[in-house]
This record gives C-alpha cells, structure tokens and sequence, in this order.
C-alpha cells in the first residue's frame, strides 16, 4: 500500500497543496507552524479515524473558508484508488466514485499509523491513551472490531443510564442482569481481539526497542485485565466479566457508573523491568512510543498482507543520533512521511524526495 498523490485545500492552513508521492521516503521540513503536520493529518483521516489533534470538523477547516478539501491517490488491493473528502459541518468521503456512508467506511480501504508528539501520552498519559492506541490499530485491521466497539460503548452507556435510575429507586437492581448478559458478551469479544493483538505487538515492540537502544535496554508490555490473568478463551473471558459486572453492581451504583469491563482495562509498559510511566526517562518514553508504532506498522503488515503507509511527524527530536541511524533502516521497506525542521540528517539517503513547506505552501526540492 501506498500513496501515489496527495492534494488539499484550505486544510487549516494548507493552500492548493499537491504533493506526487514518493514511494519510500518522503521527507516534509520547514519552521514550525508552517503546515507540516497538517499534511501528516490530512492523509491520516483517510484511514477513516479521527484525527490525532482533535475530534472536531470547524478546527480542520481554515478560518477564512467554509469547506477544507483533500484528495488522496493510492494503490491498494492491488489496484490504483481514489478518495476525496470534504469537511465542513460534516466529513464527506468519495471512494472511487462512491460515497461513503461515513468516514468509518475507509477503515480497512487505506491503512496508515501515525507517530506525533502527543503519541507519547500512550507511555506517560492515562490508561484511556493506551486503550485507544489498541482499539485504533484493531480497527485498522480488522473493521469488525470498530463494529463490535460502536455496540459495546452504546450498550455501556445504556446500562450507566440504567444505573442512574436504578439510584434514584426508578428500577430494581436486578433489571440489570439483562443488560451486563449483553455487556459481557461485547466486553468479551473486544478482550479476546486486544489478546491477540497484544501477543504480536509485544514480540516485535521489545524488539525494535531493544535496535533503538542498541541492546541496551528492554522493554515490555502486558494488557491489564480486570483483576485476573488467567483466561482461556473467548467463554471465559465473558464468565470473567459477567462475575466482575455482578460483584461490582454496589460500588457502581455509588459511582453511577460501570467499574468493570474493557473501558477500564490498562496496558502496562516497562523499561528495564519498572513502569515506564513512573521511571523512563523522556528519551525512553519517546523510544518506547516509537517501538509501539513501529511494531504497530509491522503487525498490521504481516496480518493483512500489506504493509502500511508510515507518517511520522516530529519524530527525531530528543533522539541521538545512534537512534536516528536505527529508525531510518528500520523504515527502509515502508513509504514514509517525515516531518521535521532541519532535513539534514534525513537526507543521508538518496531514494526519496523532499518537500518544504512555507505559510501552508508546499515545493518540491
């Protein structure tokens, strides 16, 4: 997979922009503020998610206009493919001459993973930023998974209602024993996937850390389930959250909220053995980030059998340069877009094209 062209306009504050991709290394640099990053995000929302700065349409749209515009030409499954977006009120995609039903449409049709300064969080940030590095992934992967997430978060936020007025003596207790059958079996099936997904991600994340740091260090990562971590399968999974969902009904209705499930679930992350939340230094936690977006692009290939477009922005900044040398011939079978102010040490290699960027404008150098 990769992108042949990318065009957009009145993007925050992209102007008529048009890049013709390069398909290994594409490099974008200018001052800060210039619009590089908006580029990087531009194409990331056609993997059909939202984008990594913020959940709303009226931010992505330059001040002065009413609509932002973007294009996308890329080949994959085995084909060339065109979509275009139009934000406003709304986000609006066209695949191929189609329309979309909604931008979720596009999950599965162009893959990507994006690293950025606020990829950190998934290390040093709350539970709810790891959480959502899983579910974005998966959802990459396999759309079903976004499905199966859309029913559990609704079917959640139904049974918290219920508990509400469960408090306020509208309902008996007992009410509740249909909802948390549904809840568990949902919570059940999202558990199963992030398993899965965690038992690839872990292998290749220890490994690209372990090239970051040149041997030196090591760093791991478990899921954090409920209050067990003994699970075999889907059915006990389910019998595990059932149990938890049962036991907790007195504190939830204290809380009026669910305690349990996979809302609450965590992913534990380790540097020499210790939390890294707690004890990695800054460089560390940017290394570790780094290794769970690469192993990210890594897993995603070898499952769906192609490999993902990479974008990077911001990327090299407190790394040295034994790093830096690592994860540009890690990057070697991936298209990339690299984002950064002095391209110097991105231009070591010669298979690829570099573009600046000035006041939303962008030229080919």
């Amino acid at each position: 997979m990769n992108v042949i062209s990318h065009s957009a306009d009145s993007f925050r504050n992209l102007k008529d922009t048009h890049i013709e991709a390069h398909p290994s290394m594409n490099i974008i640099f200018g001052e800060n503020g210039q619009g590089k990053t908006n580029i990087i995000e531009s194409i990331w929302l056609f993997t059909g998610c939202y984008s990594f700065r913020t959940h709303k349409n009226n931010e992505l749209v330059c001040d002065t206009e009413e609509e932002a515009r973007a294009k996308l030409r890329f080949f994959a499954s085995e084909r060339e493919q065109t979509a275009e977006m139009k934000i406003g009120k709304t986000k609006d995609i066209v695949l191929n001459g189609v329309a979309c039903e909604s931008p979720r449409a596009m999950m599965g049709r162009f893959r990507a993973v994006v690293f950025s300064p606020s990829t950190l969080s998934v290390v040093k940030g709350s539970p709810g930023e790891r959480r959502r590095l899983i579910d974005v992934a998966l959802s990459l992967i396999k759309p079903n998974y976004a499905v199966i997430m859309s029913r559990y978060l609704r079917t959640l936020n139904q049974r918290n209602a219920l508990i509400k007025k469960i408090y306020e003596k509208q309902y008996d207790l007992n009410i509740l024993d249909t909802w948390d059958d549904a809840l568990a079996t949902l919570g059940a099936s999202i558990i199963d996937y992030r398993l899965g997904y965690i038992e690839s991600l872990r292998a290749k994340s220890a490994e690209i850390y372990s090239g970051i740091s040149s041997s030196k260090e090591s760093f791991d990562i478990r899921y954090s389930f409920g209050k067990t971590t003994e699970i075999n399968g889907d059915k006990d999974i389910r019998e595990i959250l059932l149990n938890e969902l049962h036991s907790t009904r007195e504190s939830d209705l204290k809380k009026l909220y669910t305690s349990a499930g996979p809302h609450s679930d965590d992913l534990n992350i380790t540097v020499n053995g210790r939390d890294a939340r707690i004890y990695a230094s800054q460089g560390q936690k940017r290394s570790g980030a780094l290794a769970l977006k690469l192993g990210e692009a890594s897993v995603m290939g070898e499952t769906t059998g192609e490999e993902p477009v990479v974008l990077l922005d911001d990327v090299m900044s407190e790394l040295d340069e034994g790093r830096q040398k690592f994860i540009l011939n890690y990057l070697d079978s991936w298209q990339v877009f690299i984002t950064c102010c002095d391209p110097s040490t991105l231009m070591r290699s010669e298979n690829g094209k570099v573009f600046e960027v000035i006041g939303g404008t962008v030229s080919e150098r």
